[in-house]
This record gives C-alpha cells, structure tokens and sequence, in this order.
C-alpha cells in the first residue's frame, strides 16, 4: 500500500462503497422487518441476501482498511483462515439463496394460487437454513483443506485479501487433487443451482408466452432484478472458480474478486429497490414516519 494520490483515492472509493453497502442493505433489512407489506417469501429471502451481502462486503474492507492506515500488508494465518472460511461460506450460501429466490418467483408466476402453499414460512426457513449450512460446510473444508499444505517459500499472496486459489498457488506441495476436489465442489456449488436457476425461468418463460403480452411484460419486470443480480454474482465467481487456472490469471482474479465481494453487495439493494414499487413504497412510508422530510419525499 503506497500512499499516492491514486491510491489514497482508490482507499476513499472502496471505504465509501463499503459505507453504502452498510447502509443500503441495513436499511433494506430494516423496511422488510417493519413493513407489513413486506411480510411476503419473496422479502424474507432477499432479506437473508441483504444481510450475507452486509458480511461479505464486512470480511474484506475493515481488514484492507486497516492494513491501509497501518501501512502494513500481513495477516495472520488465523485470521487468513476465517477471511477464506467466510468468503466460501457465504459464496455458497448465496448460490443457493439465490435458487430459492428464482422457485419463489417461478411459483409466484405459475402457481399464484398455491403460492402461500408452495412457498409457506416453514420452508422458507428450511431454504435458508438448508443454505447457511451447505454453505458453511463447503467453507468448512475447502478453507481447512488450504490451510493444511505447507508453505515454505514465498508467503506472499498476490491478491487484496485472502482467497483459496490464490493461497493454494503458494503452496510446495503436489496441490492437484485438492484442486480437482475444489473444481468440483464449485460444480457442485455453482454450476448445479444455476441450472436449476435457468431451469426456472425457462418454465417462466414457457409460462408466460401462452398469455398476453402484458402479462409477459409483468412477469419479465418483476424478474429482472434477481436476473441482473444472478448475472453478476454467478458471473464474477464462475470466472475466479470455474476456468481453467494459469500463471497469468492472478491479476485478473484480483480485479474481478472486487467486484463480487465489494460491487455486488452495494448494487444488490439498488437493484431491488429501484425495480421494485413495494420496496419504494416501503421506504416512502418509513421516511413519512420518521422524517421531516417525508412530504417533500411524498410530493416527489
């Protein structure tokens, strides 16, 4: 960390990103729990999205931060540990998070009917906890299976934070059957709820195009956030996680690794929140009941 003009920029950047994500997510977390418009499936899970988000983004920018002001770049074993447990707890977790979010929005569209049924508050529970768990199993073993090689020469990562791919290529070790191990739990944890993903909004799709126009349009609005949002967190992960791996592929990770454990967790609440009229309705409502300004919002 050098302290250049750039780099002073780049730290206010990624410190203000990081303030926004608080802040965007704490508040949707807010209006979920007391609006009871938001008393829905669809809202307790993005819920749970808001606050992964809200760790995510919080496992990396106080640590970078930190290391920033202090002018130092070291992190302790330990502490390396828990930044690549939480990274793939959460990854993890996310994914599947992200699936239920797409059969809510297939029953929602198909099966409006059966919705309170299909989609009831038991089983949203089960979903998230299902997901937390998975998820914290995958971290649990990739992150002490990196952990376990040895590492006697260079000790010095080529990345913001601490990431397996880029810890595992430090290793002296014969690393090959741990990274086939990884390359299939990342099938197993990306690759197979993206499918099941595409396969509900295929149904979606097939759905809707027997209707009317309208409806099409209606149903294509009320799924375009959790498309844009699928899109850019499948997207960056499956980049780091899925492709083949190279020499020349660490300073791509780093650049790309920002934008799904820092870009992503800020755009996530914006993203709902500019597509969706109950969650604008929500936060009118709440600033009317605890603001001056409400009728200047209103008004607006």
């Amino acid at each position: 960390f050098n302290h250049t003009q750039i780099h002073l920029f780049l730290f206010a950047m990624v410190l203000m990103i990081f303030i926004t994500s608080l802040m965007g997510n704490t508040l949707m977390i807010i209006l979920i729990h007391v609006d009871p418009q938001l008393h829905m499936p669809m809202y307790f899970l993005l819920s749970q999205l808001s606050f992964m988000d809200m760790m995510l983004v919080s496992t990396i920018v106080p640590k970078m931060a930190a290391n920033y002001l202090m002018d130092t770049r070291s992190i302790s074993p330990t502490g390396c540990g828990v930044q690549i447990f939480l990274l793939l707890t959460l990854g993890g977790s996310e994914c599947f998070l992200l699936t239920a979010m797409s059969y809510d929005r297939y029953v929602a569209i198909c099966h409006p009917l059966c919705y309170p049924i299909l989609m009831s508050q038991k089983l949203c529970l089960l979903v998230t906890s299902g997901s937390w768990l998975l998820g914290g199993i995958d971290g649990l073993m990739q992150a002490g299976a990196t952990l376990s090689f040895p590492y006697c020469h260079s000790r010095e990562i080529n990345h913001f934070f601490c990431e397996a791919p880029s810890l595992v290529r430090l290793a002296c070790a014969d690393t090959t059957i741990f990274e086939f191990f990884m390359y299939v739990c990342c099938i197993l944890m990306l690759l197979i709820p993206l499918s099941l993903i595409l396969a509900s909004y295929s149904l979606i799709l097939a759905a809707v195009s027997m209707r009317s126009a309208g409806a099409g349009k209606k149903a294509f609005k009320t799924c375009s956030s959790h498309l844009v949002v699928v899109g850019l967190f499948y997207g960056t992960i499956m980049f780091i996680y899925v492709r083949p791996k190279s020499n020349n592929s660490e300073d791509h990770d780093k650049v790309v690794s920002v934008f799904y454990t820092i870009f992503t967790p800020v755009l996530n609440p914006l993203i709902y929140s500019v597509r969706s009229k109950e969650v604008k309705g929500a936060l009118r409502r709440w600033l009317e009941r605890h603001f001056i300004y409400g009728k200047l919002i209103k008004n607006y």
